[in-house]
């Protein structure tokens, strides 16, 4: 683990040898869920890639014992209601970090991807809508597209083709699926390039919906190593 950039993170280092191995590997920045750290998902780092160094990031604020989040958030009847300033300090904060661990790891910087569930996919669309020219792609796994970022949304000039990946659950009781069918119908207009999934499950990261995002990021992988 190490806190040397402005977000803490674990690191699990790119494995690839031979023709796989590149001078400056792609890089997967993985962002946990609110109330949870940067450990829940390092258990899914070695899913991804060999080629990936993934980064497992801690959300900035501490919310409790080993509780962290990048905005405050409360669950009400009509549905999430959050600290606005919060969520836009925190997207501008991925997109810093997302530059600094750039040089930090001598990543290709044509090759960046964000990736997050729950509350870290919604800081994954964010930062894509925000900062595009950082990234190469990202997915929202069991997240939103919170209204508060379309204002500060980049010109679709730099969004038009850009790659996300939206997976929810259908049985989803935190964050209905309600809310991944407005993202991807909001963010179309866009023009990304969205590739949607839904499965019968609840507020989670399954084995299926963890092996299609792999397969997804390896596809772009592929993609960027043929052109």
């Amino acid at each position: 683990m190490t806190a040397a950039l402005s977000l803490v993170h674990r690191v699990r280092p790119a494995r690839s040898h031979g023709a796989r191995a590149a001078a400056k590997p792609p890089l997967l920045i993985l962002m946990h869920g609110v109330g949870s750290n940067e450990r829940s998902l390092t258990t899914i780092a070695d899913s991804f890639d060999e080629r990936l160094v993934v980064l497992s990031v801690r959300s900035p604020l501490e919310l409790g014992a080993d509780s962290f989040g990048f905005f405050h958030v409360t669950f009400g009847n009509d549905g999430p209601v959050i600290v606005a300033a919060e969520a836009i300090d925190g997207w501008q904060r991925v997109g810093r970090f997302i530059g600094e661990a750039e040089v930090a790891y001598n990543a290709d910087p044509q090759r960046v991807y964000v990736a997050g569930f729950s509350q870290g996919g919604i800081m994954s669309l964010a930062a894509m809508l925000t900062v595009p020219e950082k990234l190469a792609g990202a997915v929202c796994m069991s997240g939103r597209l919170l209204p508060e970022v379309l204002p500060f949304a980049a010109d679709r000039s730099q969004l038009i083709g850009k790659p996300i990946m939206i997976v929810h659950g259908t049985l989803d009781d935190k964050l209905r699926i309600d809310y991944a069918r407005s993202a991807r119908d909001t963010l179309a207009p866009f023009g990304f390039d969205i590739s949607y999934k839904e499965y019968p499950m609840r507020h989670q990261i399954s084995p299926q919906t963890l092996a299609d995002v792999s397969a997804w990021l390896t596809a772009q992988l592929d993609a960027t190593e043929r052109a």
